[in-house]
């Protein structure tokens, strides 16, 4: 399905294995109440079949459903914004899960949104002690990571990078990189222009091709990605011209799962 150029996602991954209800309950608290990314009205599943009054927000049920069902969506009243909770069920690669968020693209357009976004992803990866978080426009996120593959009758749609214990699909507007990454790409993230790094702490580095999201797909957007790539080093990076995958992968043996 063709996502529209308005929206924006953002995409942590989870270590492998179950996330519990107490580290979902305490992702809510942040997203819902203290960052308020946006007002909950719905949760479920695909139907999202449950209602919320987010006057007398009660995380209750929404814990109980996740923890009943191992899925959750929240979506506020129209489909603008929601959230995705999917871990995997086990503690194999590949197949890891993730958190992914989705709103406007019209939101990073302001400074103090931009700013706020930083801290806050940075903030929900190191509770799930995530390898990895993106965010990009909805169909960049499509380009890089999907593609049409010949037939006999037609075409197949397949998944360029199946995780990231497989390596990257490309450079989309932000891309958050834990210790695992971190220490795959070493001293090259130093050669980054200063305008497109920014350290985060604990082993945690923001790479940003560009200033807003929508420079993604533009000619300026893709050379910078490419310098940037050139820099980090090709070999970590899905090569969409010969359709091959990375050869430079992160060490994840010592990947901690999420606290409690």
């Amino acid at each position: 399905m063709m996502r529209s150029p308005t929206e924006i996602d953002t995409r942590i991954g989870l270590p492998p294995g179950p996330l519990s209800g107490e580290i979902v309950r305490e992702l809510l608290e942040l997203v819902l109440c203290k960052f308020r990314w946006f007002e909950p009205r719905r949760f479920g599943h695909v139907s999202l079949e449950k209602s919320l009054d987010p006057a007398r927000l009660d995380l209750a049920p929404i814990i109980a459903y996740y923890e009943e069902r191992k899925k959750l969506c929240i979506a506020a009243k129209t489909d603008r914004d929601f959230i995705w909770v999917s871990p995997a069920h086990t503690a194999e690669l590949p197949f890891v899960g993730e958190i992914s968020w989705t709103t406007s693209a019209q939101s990073a357009s302001k400074v103090p949104w931009r700013t706020a976004h930083m801290q806050q992803i940075a903030e929900l990866m190191r509770l799930v002690r995530s390898p990895l978080g993106q965010t990009g426009l909805a169909q960049d996120f499509e380009r890089k990571t999907r593609r049409w593959v010949p037939q006999e009758l037609g075409q197949k749609r397949v998944v360029t990078v199946p995780d990231y214990s497989k390596g990257l699909a490309g450079l989309v507007w932000r891309n958050f990189y834990g210790p695992p990454f971190v220490r795959m790409f070493g001293e090259r993230l130093d050669t980054l222009p200063s305008d497109c790094r920014q350290p985060l702490g604990e082993e945690l580095v923001l790479v940003q091709p560009y200033e807003l999201p929508t420079e993604a797909g533009t000619e300026t957007g893709i050379a910078r990605e490419r310098e940037l790539i050139s820099l980090l080093g090709p070999e970590c990076f899905y090569d969409h011209e010969h359709h091959t995958l990375p050869t430079r992968r992160p060490v994840l043996d010592s990947l901690g799962q999420p606290l409690h």
